[in-house]
């Protein structure tokens, strides 16, 4: 066991080797090459992600989707099998029935079925304005 502890060891030092001579020649922020990447993930799946993360200054975060993803343990999506789509419920419907007669003889009949009732004074000022 402590030759792979060491060759663990070894490993790890070397790509930290690495990745300090790719800071060193390029500017902050740059993206690093795939080729470090990936064998951080080799490191990260024999030592675990906080274990390399850690001392490499990698971000945790990215270092363990790339573990996900070149494992194949990718978050599964599945598209829902049936989907229940569930009606309101119907209100009661009320019968409301308006009959307005003008004194000349007009006459308006008016048959509803709502669940509110109507505005009557709107009604009857629209009958009174049309008549007027």
């Amino acid at each position: 066991m402590p030759d792979t502890t060491t060759s663990l060891l070894e490993s790890l030092g070397h790509l930290q080797q690495q990745l300090e001579e790719f800071r060193a020649a390029n500017p902050p922020r740059t993206k690093l090459p795939e080729s470090l990447w990936q064998s951080a993930v080799e490191l990260a799946r024999q030592q675990g992600v906080y274990a390399v993360a850690h001392p490499l200054r990698l971000d945790y975060t990215r270092l363990k989707e790339r573990l996900g993803e070149s494992s194949g343990r990718r978050r599964k999506t599945t598209k829902p099998a049936f989907v229940e789509l569930i009606a309101p419920k119907p209100t009661k419907l009320h019968e409301f029935v308006i009959e307005i007669e003008a004194s000349h003889g007009a006459k308006m009949r008016i048959e509803w079925r709502t669940a509110a009732p109507p505005n009557w004074t709107a009604l009857l000022r629209a009958w009174r304005a049309v008549e007027g």
